[in-house]
């Protein structure tokens, strides 16, 4: 038991705002997303008042309920699907309990009494506190507590009860009614304050509900189990050691343990028999049953000693509830008087990650320069920070100070096919293109290390009816291949080849956005982005935007939800090291993928030849890069992965600015309080080269009935004299049917025009794209002198595909 709560990294939340609910036993607590919504509960008194913390910013607030407010309870019923609340039983003042229903509508902050049917083959629910109520599809299962036989509040004669019913509930609102199913096997002994959760397995889809503990006179330690479909009541074996019989602690599902903490537990261990109120004491132990095993393993023990206030407090009454993996432990009390109303009760708020925190979404490029990229990579819940980290092609010196190479020539891919590329007179570099998606509002980002900068959060704008969140693009280094090679399509009037270069100006925006299915649509700058946008047609908003840029060479363009990374496996997949087992790693380590070479995808190297440099850990998901961490070559080493090892002191360490054209390949971890979590899928990007021109701006889709008119402005970053633009549309293939990852472009347009007709024949050919909300892809690049700059890619939305297929 040491050796596991050694393990344990609890959590103190000791900065927050807002109204602090005060402290409180007997209350119950749910999650919806980020929230923790409690009620009841009391001490002073019992509380009737709904809390709500957000677990992401830390703030606790009182929401605006209305409707049929509760009178405040205890010991209640508290289950939560989806946004809505359910509210059955509990105490509403001392000696007198409540059998009434309530409804929360969360969303709107709506209270709704509800009046369920009796149960055909019986009585309904009598009044009851300390029951168990657990929600398992579209019904509730109540099970037991404890009732008062007498009418006289002041006069309390307790009855422990184990009968069992089931509440079906409408959808989305409202409930059926109640019934008494008929079960077989031996019910469990009557009981209150003990536990009750709901599991089903993955592998073999039977739910079932465990009841945990209670009291009954005595404290309780017995498991029950009932299989729900079967309606079957049994006595699982267990293994390992039982917790000791307790009352009043909690139980929660995370994986498939069954987490167990706190509660009323014997004062010496062994007895089972109700004793004088002096034998009996809060506990701070901490178990749980393995439900694939049904083996218990303890974390905390009964004993043990917490001399530096690293663990909870013991407690009961308390609530505990999980936000994805994490657990969250509030208030409850931690002392006996034998007056109910005037307890000691806890006033802290604990949380526990109880697994390491899952691999980010590959990372994303907003935009790149010629010496730095704006990154942001999906949100992982319940996380404190992320490691990110880069690969540079270049040699990096191992100390600051050491020039580094000039930039790099452009390498040239030929199609994967073997197809080489005809039509071009002279080489043909790759482009950049960039990519702005619209589903979540991007955030300011902390970086631990003060000496990385940091991307300010964008605001977006909207013309026409469209909603818009944040980027979200994933960039890729992109190859192309000849259309007619690769679908069996031939263009009649635009060349087969997508025009290219390797860079863009040094304050490229390149620009993406999702366009919802409206008459007219359009993507609006917004010099609000970023501090280092210089030009206010910089960058388009549309809700909050986000740009990327990548690579690509030719007419079929693969698309980057697969070529970010030369090997669509995760990195947790192909290299255990990765992961330290504990505490935040420098992050550099290295992998399986290897450098690109010029005519073929590279084939994986060994890991001592690739090298990861940290460009340090950041609060939030996302990050401006315009240096990297160096450490000593000894420190590069995969021995000091190993456990225990620590962040390095970034303060200390020389940094290495990014080059202008260069490929560079990242990779973030998320981390929480079990340590660094698995790294994302590689993605790969590239420093712009000065003189390209910028990527078009401000993106127009007018919908016709046979038709759609296709506008955007000029890029507005320098770029000389635009020579013509291209528009291209992403079509269906069957290389699309054999990867459907890999999106495949046709141009639709080439000319010094600013706008373009894309007609019914060539939309028949669209592709539509469900690598998020349904839409069809277009990309617009411009060229001028050097050759074309990065491409902008919009997203256009469709509510309804209406796109027909021949």
């Amino acid at each position: 038991m040491a050796a596991a709560a050694a393990g344990l990294s609890w959590r103190r939340v000791s900065s927050f705002t807002g109204p602090v609910p005060r402290s409180r036993h007997g209350h119950r607590a749910v999650a919806i997303r980020e929230l923790l919504i409690i009620f009841g509960g009391g001490n002073e008194g019992i509380a009737d008042e709904l809390h709500v913390y957000n677990t992401v910013t830390n703030q606790w607030f009182l929401p605006a309920v209305r409707g049929d407010i509760p009178p405040g309870c205890a010991a209640h019923g508290f289950v939560c699907d989806g946004t809505r609340i359910l509210v059955f039983g509990g105490m509403v003042e001392y000696g007198r309990y409540s059998n009434d229903l309530y409804e929360l509508q969360a969303s709107r902050w709506l209270w709704k009494k509800v009046k369920p049917q009796a149960p055909s083959n019986g009585s309904p629910p009598c009044p009851r506190l300390g029951h168990s109520f657990s929600l398992y599809g579209n019904k509730c299962y109540l099970f037991g507590g404890l009732a008062n036989e007498s009418e006289d509040s002041n006069n309390n004669v307790p009855r422990y009860l184990n009968d069992f019913y089931e509440l079906e509930l409408q959808h989305g609102s409202g409930v059926v009614g109640w019934s008494i199913p008929v079960t077989k096997g031996i019910l469990p002994s009557p009981r209150e304050s003990h536990t009750a959760i709901v599991y089903c397995r993955k592998d073999v889809g039977s739910p079932k509900m465990y009841i945990f503990g209670g009291m009954c006179g005595c404290r309780l330690n017995d498991l029950w189990e009932l299989d729900i479909e079967t309606m079957t009541w049994s006595r699982p074996e267990t293994k390992g050691t039982v917790p000791l019989p307790r009352s009043l602690h909690t139980a929660n599902v995370i994986g498939n343990k069954m987490y167990v903490f706190g509660g009323w537990v014997p004062q010496s261990a062994g007895g089972e028999i109700s004793a004088p109120d002096g034998e009996w004491k809060c506990t701070g132990s901490f178990s749980y049953l393995n439900l694939d095993t049904t083996e218990w393993i303890g974390l905390i023990s009964d004993c043990q000693e917490d001399k530096s206030n690293l663990l909870p407090g013991p407690r009961a009454g308390h609530c505990a509830v999980a936000v994805g993996t994490r657990l969250y432990i509030w208030s409850g009390r931690d002392g006996y008087r034998k007056a109910w109303n005037n307890q000691v009760c806890c006033k802290d708020l604990w949380y526990l990650d109880t697994e390491r925190p899952l691999a980010p979404s590959q990372v994303q490029l907003i935009r790149a320069t010629t010496n730095s990229f704006q990154l942001k990579w999906d949100e992982v819940p319940t996380v404190e920070g992320y490691l990110l980290q880069l690969h540079a092609d270049l040699p990096v010196p191992l100390v600051a100070g050491i020039p580094g190479t000039g930039i790099p020539e452009t390498s040239v891919l030929s199609s994967q096919g073997g197809c080489s590329l005809h039509q071009s007179p002279q080489s043909v570099p790759s482009i950049p293109y960039a990519e702005m998606n619209v589903d979540h509002p991007s955030q300011t980002n902390n970086l631990i290390p003060n000496n990385v900068q940091v991307a300010l959060s964008s605001s977006s704008k909207v013309e026409g009816k469209e909603k818009v969140a944040a980027p979200e693009n994933k960039v890729t280094q992109e190859t192309m291949k000849n259309h007619k090679d690769a679908t069996g399509f031939k263009e009649s009037n635009a060349p087969s080849l997508l025009p290219v270069c390797t860079s863009s100006s040094a304050q490229i925006s390149a620009n993406v956005g999702e366009l919802h299915d409206l008459d007219k649509q359009s993507v609006n700058p917004d010099a609000s982005v970023s501090s280092t946008v210089s030009s206010p047609q910089t960058m388009v908003t549309q809700q909050a935007v986000k740009t990327e840029s990548s690579s690509t060479i030719g007419a079929v363009v693969k698309d980057e939800t697969s070529l970010t990374t030369f090997n669509s496996k995760s990195e947790a997949a192909e290299t255990a090291y990765v992961t330290p087992p504990t505490r935040v790693s420098t992050g550099l380590t290295n992998d399986s993928h290897s450098s690109r070479a010029p005519q073929r995808l590279p084939a994986p190297v060994k890991t001592k030849d690739r090298r990861w440099y940290d460009v340090g850990i950041f609060k939030n998901n996302s990050a401006v890069v315009s240096q990297f961490y160096l450490l000593p070559e000894e420190t590069l080493n995969i021995n000091s992965k190993m456990e225990g090892t620590d962040v390095p002191d970034y303060r200390l360490l020389k940094k290495q600015d990014l080059f202008p054209g260069t490929v560079y390949r990242f990779r973030v971890a998320a981390i929480n309080g079990c340590g660094v979590g698995p790294f994302s899928k590689i993605s790969e990007f590239k420093t712009c080269i000065p003189g390209f021109p910028g990527a078009p701006s401000t993106v127009k889709i007018t919908k016709s009935v046979d038709c759609i008119h296709l506008s955007w402005e000029p890029p507005a970053s320098p770029s000389g004299n635009i020579l013509e633009y291209s528009a291209y549309l992403a079509i269906r293939s069957t290389q699309l049917q054999e990867n459907p990852s890999q999106l495949v472009f046709m141009r639709i347009y080439c000319g010094r025009k600013t706008s373009c007709i894309v007609t019914a024949a060539q939309l028949s050919n669209a592709h539509v794209d469900y690598t998020s909300r349904p839409a069809i892809v277009f990309r617009i690049s411009a060229k001028n002198e050097r050759g074309y700059g990065p491409a902008t890619q919009v997203r256009w939305l469709q509510g309804k595909v209406t796109v027909t297929h021949s």
